[in-house]
């Protein structure tokens, strides 16, 4: 892995890896899991959750590559793309670049941030079930 990945000192004109378009981010996500893959092995992967042409795909991963984002190789006629960083380091920057940009470096804020949004979900979780469990008994 790259420090520029990390440092989100890039030569593209994106800075950093939270700044990857949601294709992109999509075609990392199924990259990652692979380890490498061809244009087509990603479009038939991401096409079972967003079909996309196999010529917006080539697209997406020749800017990715252009980034540095991805590397590739020549097999044949077709390019093998390979991740740069791993998932895991994309998130933990990720959630470095959180933490200063949003929360001002602050890992308690962040923490609380979570816990509410994990209570407010889990609330209405249950009120779900409650107004499920109610029109059941009405019945």
């Amino acid at each position: 892995m790259t420090n520029e990945l990390i440092t989100g000192r890039t030569q593209g004109p994106r800075r950093s890896v939270l700044d990857l378009a949601p294709l992109e981010l999509d075609c990392m996500n199924t990259l990652w899991p692979l380890g490498e893959a061809t244009v087509r092995e990603i479009r038939d992967r991401l096409a079972e959750r967003r079909a996309r042409a196999y010529t917006t795909i080539m697209t997406i991963m020749d800017r990715l590559a252009r980034k540095g984002i991805v590397e590739r190789r020549k097999a044949g006629r077709k390019y093998v793309y390979r991740p740069k960083l791993s998932a895991e380091e994309a998130r933990a920057h990720a959630l470095e670049q959180v933490l200063e940009n949003f929360f001002g470096g602050s890992r308690e804020h962040m923490i609380a941030q979570l816990h509410a949004r994990n209570s407010a979900s889990g609330a209405a979780e249950c009120e779900s079930h409650e107004e499920g469990a109610a029109a059941s008994v009405q019945r």
